[in-house]
Parts: structure tokens; C-alpha cells; sequence
């Protein structure tokens, strides 16, 4: 009976060792990360830079368009600009910073 009892016991030992890098692995690890955070320019911001993009290129087409194209020069210019600008707003509203998280 005594050695039943003592084999009993080695045998839960070794399984309760067994058991325990299970255990270990099933514990979630906390490292901390860094992270880059942007936020963005509102709808706002992207307008202003179309409109005035769109009136800085139509004046810069107009004064560069030759005799009677100049219709044509104003909306060339217009159109360009207005990319443009809601391009260079896009990009300058764009910030951007690192944070550490779990």
C-alpha cells in the first residue's frame, strides 16, 4: 500500500512538473511597443487649400495664356492649382508623433 502511495505521489509530481511550462507559455507577455499616431487635416483644411489653389492657378494660367486662349489658360490653371492646393493642405495637416503602448 505504502509504495502504491509513493508511486502515486512521484507520478502526480511528474506530471505537475510536466504541466508547468505549459502554464508558463499560456501567460501573456506585456512588452511595450512604439507606435505612430498621425491625425489628419479636417474636410475644412482640404477646401480651403482646393479653393485657393483653384484662384492662384486660374490668375497664374490667365497671366501666362497668350492672346485669345486666355479662357483656356484660366481653367488649365484653375484646375492645376485646385490639385495642388488640396494636395499641399493634405500633406501639411498631417501630424504625426510616436507613443509607447502595451
Amino acid at each position: 500500500m505504502r509504495s502504491k502511495l509513493i508511486a502515486a505521489t512521484a507520478a502526480l509530481a511528474g506530471l505537475s512538473m510536466a504541466a508547468a511550462p505549459l502554464l508558463a507559455q499560456a501567460q501573456p507577455h506585456h512588452h511595450r511597443h512604439r507606435v505612430q499616431v498621425c491625425t489628419y487635416a479636417g474636410r475644412n483644411a482640404k477646401n480651403t487649400g482646393t479653393v485657393v489653389g483653384a484662384v492662384a492657378g486660374g490668375l497664374l494660367g490667365r497671366s501666362l495664356a497668350h492672346g485669345g486662349g486666355k479662357t483656356g489658360g484660366t481653367l488649365l490653371g484653375a484646375g492645376a492649382g485646385a490639385v495642388a492646393g488640396h494636395q499641399i493642405a493634405k500633406h501639411n495637416g498631417k501630424k504625426c508623433h510616436w507613443e509607447w503602448r502595451d
